[in-house]
């Protein structure tokens, strides 16, 4: 549509500044990219219970499977 307007259309909409979005602004101080506050001097015991609940989810299916096959006498 803009390709077919007349040239003085066309360079009056390429002088046309956008501001630029506010980015990562809520009002709540600086950005975080995690959804939580991150634990201080905790972190280790933080990195042991992620490491579990990581772990133990990505378990699951395999333990189903291995249980699955053992009760069909399979494996």
């Amino acid at each position: 549509m803009l390709a077919r307007a007349p040239h003085s259309l066309r360079a009056q909409a390429a002088r046309i500044r956008v501001a630029p979005s506010a980015r990562f602004v809520h009002g709540h101080g600086e950005y975080h990219h995690l959804p939580f506050q991150w634990p201080g001097k905790k972190r280790l015991s933080f990195g042991i219970k992620v490491t579990t609940f990581l772990v133990a989810g990505f378990s699951i299916p395999f333990v189903a499977c291995k249980f699955q096959l053992s009760k069909s006498g399979a494996a």
